[in-house]
């Protein structure tokens, strides 16, 4: 059996202070911010800072910030305090992904592939069919 994932894409980390998480993951660990945005959709700030390549791909550390309390991510804070959110993994390709874990009994959050960081179009799993663990498919952009 093929496996549905490629890599690792990303780890997904909650945090109060977007800009005092950033300091800190470069200073420590000599990372490097690749892309900032704000996802309106899903109500936070954001930051990529790469880790390293591999043969599928390149791997990220995530930094989310909330934009509101009331957003997933804020709940999450207020409730868990910081630290890993979510893992993100590489797919070929998230609608096909979806269809198939869907078709094994895992509930999907998301109906249709979504808008995600730098491009990739995501889609999140339901973290009670997947051991706790808020799961994120992204198919990165081709170019």
């Amino acid at each position: 059996m093929d496996s549905v994932f490629q890599r690792i894409d990303h780890v997904g980390i909650a945090c109060h202070n977007l800009e005092e998480k950033i300091e800190f993951y470069e200073s420590t660990f000599g990372l490097v911010v690749v892309s900032r945005e704000v996802n309106e959709e899903q109500g936070v700030r954001e930051a990529m800072l790469h880790v390293a390549d591999g043969d599928g791909g390149a791997s990220y550390i995530q930094l989310l910030e909330p934009l509101h309390p009331d957003t997933a991510v804020g709940k999450y804070l207020s409730k868990r305090g910081e630290g890993v959110h979510h893992i993100g993994y590489g797919v070929a390709d998230v609608a096909k992904a979806m269809a198939d874990i869907a078709a094994k009994g895992v509930r999907l959050i998301d109906e249709r592939p979504r808008h995600g960081s730098m491009g990739a179009s995501i889609a999140f799993l339901h973290p009670k069919d997947v051991g706790g663990v808020l799961t994120e498919l992204v198919e990165t952009p081709r170019h």
